[in-house]
């Protein structure tokens, strides 16, 4: 099957097991899967019974498709996805991005967990992902372009909205959240990061990086929809901080500073 027929097989799919028509999808990444919680649940599909979906293999991401409500807001929440240093293709990696779309979303909100350099930062905190630099070498829309998802060269000038990170914004502010803005570097992964990379990143303006994020957002552009994305900054990158980097710590700090992801992002998505 190609991806077309994948898609529509998965979204024939998932419209027999629920009535929901989200307009806002959200993708949670490590340790942030708990912001569920705070919604409204009407279904959860495991990846394992989706069609084309497949589980998530790092600590931290459940995998599982919600569809439910925060107020008003219908959502359909991934939580957990799909790396590629877990040896996936990029077409596999975004492929429940591209599902999401196809269900009728508008907007997606990414969130991820975030190895922070740029001045200032420390553990714990957030910054809103105001664009990006690709470092992993490829690209979710390589290969002959699939038409019927959008166009061959994409722009990029705002992939992430403008608008929306004015919202966002505004709402940590009210909730006296310390955040930062930014530049993130996406790269594959899975070792961490070496100091002279990450003076190298910090050299080209970036404030922190990630093995995540990039592809869903250039795929989500290439469909025409709104992004926004925040970070959270579980660990200074390497050469910033003295400790080794480990993904316990990693997880440890997404779960210290939990609510107030929540409280922002339950905020953020009835605001828009």
């Amino acid at each position: 099957m190609n991806v077309i027929q994948k898609l529509t097989e998965t979204v024939n799919f998932i419209k027999t097991k629920t009535k929901s028509k989200p307009r806002i999808g959200i993708i949670l990444g490590s340790g942030l899967g708990h912001f569920v919680q705070h919604m409204q649940v009407e279904c959860t599909l495991p990846f394992n019974e989706i069609p084309n979906f497949i589980p998530p293999t790092v600590e931290g991401h459940s995998g599982n498709l919600i569809f439910g409500k925060i107020g008003n807001a219908e959502l359909v929440v991934l939580q957990g996805r799909l790396h590629y240093y877990e040896g996936h293709t990029m077409e596999t990696v975004v492929f429940p991005a591209r599902t999401m779309a196809l269900l009728g979303i508008e907007i997606l909100v990414v969130t991820n967990s975030a190895g922070g350099y740029g001045d200032g930062m420390n553990a714990g905190d957030f910054m809103l992902i105001e664009d990006h630099i690709n470092m992993m070498g490829t690209n979710p829309l390589m290969g002959p372009n699939i038409k019927e998802l959008g166009p061959r060269f994409p722009d990029m000038t705002e992939a992430y909205d403008r608008k929306l990170i004015e919202i966002a914004e505004r709402i940590l502010r009210a909730q006296k959240t310390f955040s930062h803005k930014g530049i993130y570097v996406g790269v594959t992964g899975p070792t961490y990061e070496t100091p002279s990379e990450i003076k190298m990143f910090k050299a080209l303006g970036g404030k922190a990086v990630g093995m995540s994020t990039v592809p869903e957002v250039i795929a989500a552009n290439h469909l025409g929809i709104r992004v926004a994305a925040i970070s959270c900054i579980t660990n200074l990158a390497a050469g910033i901080s003295k400790e080794k980097l480990t993904h316990v710590e990693v997880t440890e700090t997404a779960k210290k500073v939990e609510q107030k992801f929540c409280n922002f992002l339950t905020e953020f998505v009835v605001k828009i």
